[in-house]
């Protein structure tokens, strides 16, 4: 009684010359084409259908490693699987694993950045992984970068520059983790901190102390105004504003995309004494209620009003003043321990320390987001009365220059 399988000898494969298939039995068939090509093919039935399956040449796969192919993918097939799209997943993920980290950086970068609130941001992620990770890694295959490589980019940097080397950390993280999901790489994520760098770099509180946004402690507002009304500058009116809103330089300058524009006229109603902010820094709509003292600094700008109908116009025409232009005002008057961003600060220790406002509320004057998220689905409500009644508080406070801090009375809601 013939065999069913291992029907062919070593030597009958080494002569086997002729067009034709030679039969191991279980499928398998040494395939001898018209020009003499020989190669191994597994036959097989799936869903009622006759399926051929290549398992390579035979000057590349013997007759013992043909059989171990063959009985790998009846393994499969008898598993109720499809050896052959198996074997295209395989490839596809052995193909995908051929991406380098620098090509992994554009592709992610051009994923998230439609989501990224201005074209700076765009900038200092690309740049940022340019400058710091390609040099050691860029040209290496994602699958292979590990917790070595990236140490050896940070050490250097996390006793130096400490805050851009966390947030290098933080964006190849972000990369690694995406080619993860894109089938590109396995395992864990070697840049992650908790767990992996945690345990090689000292934390970066221990190794460089945070340094805040300069501020003046609020009981110095009112003469920091009265000075600055002296200066004579479209930067200084901004600050002056910036000051009287509690709101971000990027509000008055713009985000840096075409859905959060500089600040317009077409944004503003004095009658309603109203300013509305079309895009925030947290990508939603914010309406800031304006004092007295913010309408007056808008009567003022109104003689410099031109076709581009920007309210803070730059040096160049058609666009905003630039960033630095309230800090080189800051420093023209010698008040470098204030920036703009930092007033602010000042706005809110006011309103913590001389009212009796609820912290929401002032939360709400500064355009923050709801860290918790069950009190954000159910908040529907800007407080937009109790707000413009504080910020009348804070403009009548900022416009009295001699109060003293220590001696103010507490306001009332």
């Amino acid at each position: 009684m013939g065999r069913s399988i291992h029907k062919l000898t070593k030597l009958a494969v080494e002569r086997a010359r002729r067009r034709g298939l030679y039969n191991d039995g279980g499928g398998l068939y040494l395939q001898v084409t018209k020009r003499g090509t020989r190669s191994w093919v597994l036959r097989f039935k799936r869903a009622g259908q006759s399926r051929y399956m290549g398992l390579g040449p035979l000057h590349v796969i013997d007759l013992k490693e043909a059989r171990e192919r063959a009985r790998e993918a009846r393994r499969l097939i008898d598993a109720g699987l499809d050896p052959i799209g198996r074997r295209r997943t395989q490839a596809a993920r052995a193909a995908a694993r051929q991406m380098i980290f620098d090509a992994a950086t554009d592709d992610y970068i051009k994923a998230h950045s439609a989501g990224w609130r201005s074209e700076k941001h765009r900038s200092q992620w690309r740049n940022t992984l340019a400058t710091y990770a390609s040099p050691v890694f860029g040209s290496q295959l994602v699958s292979d970068v590990d917790t070595a490589v990236i140490v050896r980019m940070l050490q250097s940097l996390w006793t130096t520059k400490t805050e851009t080397a966390s947030r290098l950390r933080g964006r190849v993280e972000k990369v690694l983790d995406w080619c993860r999901v894109r089938g590109y790489r396995e395992g864990e994520n070697p840049a992650r901190w908790k767990g992996c760098l945690s345990e090689l770099l000292p934390a970066k509180g221990k190794v460089h102390q945070v340094k805040h946004h300069g501020a003046l402690a609020y009981g110095e507002v009112p003469a920091f105004v009265q000075e600055l009304r002296r200066e004579a500058s479209v930067a200084a009116r901004a600050l002056e504003f910036l000051i009287l809103t509690s709101t971000r330089t990027g509000d008055l300058i713009g985000q840096g995309r075409e859905d959060a524009p500089p600040m317009l006229w077409g944004h503003v109603n004095l009658n309603q004494r109203l300013w509305t902010i079309p895009r925030t820094k947290n990508s939603s709509e914010h309406r800031v209620p304006l004092s007295h003292a913010a309408v007056a600094v808008l009567e003022q700008m109104k003689p410099l009003r031109d076709a581009s109908d920007i309210v803070f116009p730059g040096s160049k025409q058609n666009r905003p003043m630039s960033e630095n232009a309230m800090l080189v005002t800051i420093k023209r008057m010698g008040r470098t321990e204030a920036t703009p961003h930092g007033m602010r600060s000042c706005f809110k220790t006011w309103a913590s320390e001389c009212t009796s406002y609820p912290r929401e509320i002032v939360e709400a004057c500064l355009s923050h987001v709801i860290s918790d998220e069950l009190e954000a689905a159910y908040r529907r409500t800007d407080f937009f009365d109790k707000r413009r009644k504080l910020m009348a508080q804070w403009g009548s406070y900022v416009n009295t220059p001699q109060r003293d801090a220590r001696s103010v009375i507490r306001l009332r809601k």
